[in-house]
């Protein structure tokens, strides 16, 4: 009867024994399907995730290991600084800022640029300039570097800090501020005739939620794109200890609502929280389809600028921290990808001559969703106002900029607002709007009014 009794008992043994080595089995086969570094698992999504590197460091081993493996966007630290790149007036030297540059590129990452205007890392000869003539050598050095680094560069930081920390939400004074209010728009603008394919961001710190700070900034992009002036991105610098503000999503979201991306550009977190915060902060940006990727302020503890609070996703040694484990995991869970395709046409109406007009449309979609942005462009004449008619077969617009409409899906015309309606001849003026389904094959056509 044991004998028996120890037979039959064996059954549900073996049966359950039978399913963990299932369970075992399909998680090991899940697992198999997860990317293994950072970049490569941000890739799966369209994102990227970078670090800053100094081109003094690339001699070490161990730091140019980890480089290559894990990484797949590359922000140099001063290299590309003014201090760094025009240490004369007139004079410029590019040699460690391209070192990074080609390493980068040598090795199959984007390198994000860093940065052409900040009131800090002057020159000796810009800190004793002001007025006209700091203006002039601070829009020359930003066409001469933009101009050196053309078409290598997947996003520069045109201007970094300028806004003041404190309860107002105003900039920040400094020489450049006081060069004109308009300087951070001229440093955009000159950006852009430089490089017209680098992304354009701004970038700052304490920015991480909905705060004063944030919000100044906030009005200062809101601003900048219903005037049409270039502006791409905005990098939230995210220096954070033991968590995120509890708004870091919805502060993120309220920037890509405008219209433009967002990027986590200098993460670094420290504090005994420090796995949950980046893992936090991950799951965050991946679920904003328009926050486009994270990069880290350094590789290993021992590379970062917050000496001993070792805030990094690896040891000295280079082993990986828990924070690294956290971070991978919400890259490899997904969320909404940030472009999946990007189309760009063009259709003219009333022959852009005298009355003329032109409206191009930059479209990007991503699963569920898309963001498109349209440019209006006068003839010969200058216009007084406009008209661009569109047709979207199977979308919805749930949130618009710079332009009146006339509804939220089918035909749509939209018109130009109060500020936006004269175009002087060959200018422009750009409006555009966001929305859920689809907006593919979305062909705008302008008219004058």
């Amino acid at each position: 009867m044991k004998l028996t009794s120890r037979s039959v008992s064996l059954v549900p043994i073996v049966s359950t024994v039978a399913t963990v080595a299932l369970g075992a089995s399909l998680l090991l086969a899940a697992n198999a399907n997860a990317a293994t570094t950072l970049g490569a698992a941000a890739a799966q999504s369209g994102r990227y995730f970078g670090t800053a590197v100094a081109a003094g460091k690339l001699g070490d081993q161990t730091y140019v290991n980890i480089l290559n493996a894990e990484f797949n966007m590359v922000t140099a630290e001063n290299e590309m600084k003014w201090d760094a790149t025009e240490p004369n007036r007139g004079q410029f030297t590019y040699s460690n800022g391209d070192r990074i540059l080609n390493q980068a590129i040598g090795n199959g990452k984007r390198v994000r640029g860093h940065a052409l205007l900040w009131h800090q890392q002057q020159p000796g000869w810009a800190q004793g300039l002001g007025g006209s003539d700091l203006r002039q050598a601070a829009l020359n050095h930003v066409t001469q570097v933009a101009t050196h680094y053309k078409g290598k560069i997947y996003a520069w930081d045109v201007v970094n800090e300028a806004f003041a920390d404190g309860g107002s939400g105003g900039r920040r004074d400094s020489n450049l501020q006081r060069t004109g209010n308009d300087w951070i728009e001229a440093a955009f603008r000159a950006a852009r005739a430089a490089d017209p394919a680098a992304k354009l961001c701004y970038n700052d710190y304490n920015t991480d939620g909905i705060n004063a700070k944030s919000t100044g900034i906030y009005n200062m992009v809101r601003d900048f794109k219903s005037r049409g002036v270039p502006i791409d991105c905005v990098g939230l610098q995210s220096h954070l200890s033991n968590n995120a503000p509890s708004d870091y999503q919805a502060n993120i979201q309220r920037f890509a609502d405008l219209g433009v991306d967002v990027q986590i550009t200098e993460l670094d977190i420290s504090g005994s929280n420090q796995a949950n915060a980046y893992g936090a902060v991950t799951r965050a940006c991946m679920a904003v389809p328009r926050c486009t990727g994270i990069t880290t302020w350094g590789i290993r503890d021992t590379d970062s600028w917050r000496t001993g609070e070792n805030p990094l996703l690896f040891t000295g040694s280079g082993a990986k921290k828990p924070a690294y484990t956290a971070v991978l995991d919400a890259l490899n869970a997904g969320g909404p990808g940030p472009t999946t395709t990007t189309t760009t046409t063009t259709t003219t109406t009333n022959n852009p001559g005298p009355g003329g007009c032109t409206a191009s449309v930059s479209l990007n979609e991503w699963n569920g969703g898309f963001v498109a942005n349209i440019k209006v462009t006068a003839g010969s004449s200058a216009l007084t106002g406009w008209r661009v008619a569109t047709t979207l077969s199977n979308g919805t617009v749930t949130n618009a900029w710079s332009a009146g409409r006339s509804g939220n899906s089918g035909a749509i015309t939209w018109s130009n607002v109060d500020y936006n309606g004269s175009v002087p001849a060959g200018g422009s003026t750009e409006f555009g709007f966001q929305g859920t389904g689809s907006a593919s094959g979305l062909t705008p056509t302008c008219s004058a009014s």
